[in-house]
């Protein structure tokens, strides 16, 4: 079937960790180990409901300041430099640029009530023809919902589009409802294999 819809996670492909020594510079601090310490802030009980909704960022936050036991200057300055440490894809943006004329795109992402305002500056309509965050949705990643839903909005069959993610879990969700689904590892390898998928429909 010809594909015709690419979708893409947002933190983790599109925006990432560029590992540039701030949040291990607060493991180091605090005495966590590496990667700790963004466990702590996106899996924290919170944290979830934050991701569906039903919390708001800042009460995430204020859930870290408590785990950590943060003054509340201390806090504002790790949230400041926890998002420091990452960076936009500028050239998996430009690729996706550059087929858009061609296929329909879009992302998913399991993300908090204040992540559309705070990625409208590379991610908005201009790029995609959708964006579906799960804080909006009520529904996150693996469940087959939140790929049906963006499906459907896009006017697309699930053999009719690919999703990349940086997470097995999420790959998985979308090929369990007929999706093509490349792991992000790479911003190259990425490319190469999503056209790869679209050479025989090119």
């Amino acid at each position: 079937m010809t594909i015709k819809a690419l979708l893409f996670d947002i933190g983790g492909v599109l925006y990432r960790s560029m590992d540039k020594g701030l949040r291990r510079k607060w493991e180091r601090r605090l005495e966590l180990s590496e990667g700790q310490l963004a466990e702590i802030v996106f899996t924290n009980p919170i944290a979830q409901l934050a991701t569906v909704g039903q919390a708001t960022p800042d009460e995430v936050w204020q859930e870290v300041g408590k785990i950590l036991s943060l003054s509340p200057e201390n806090l504002a300055t790790l949230r400041a430099d926890f998002w420091y440490d990452c960076e936009w894809d500028t050239e998996l943006l430009d690729f996706i640029c550059s087929i858009k004329p061609n296929y329909k795109t879009g992302t998913i992402s399991d993300a908090w009530l204040d992540a559309r305002q705070n990625v409208k500056q590379y991610v908005n309509s201009e790029l995609f023809d959708i964006l579906v965050f799960s804080a909006e949705e009520g529904v996150k990643k693996p469940d087959p919902e939140i790929y049906r839903r963006t499906l459907a909005r896009l006017g697309v069959d699930p053999q009719e589009g690919i999703f990349v993610d940086d997470r097995l879990p999420n790959i998985v969700g979308a090929q369990q409802i007929g999706m093509q689904a490349i792991h992000h590892v790479e911003t190259q390898r990425t490319i190469e294999e999503i056209r790869h998928l679209l050479q025989p429909h090119s």
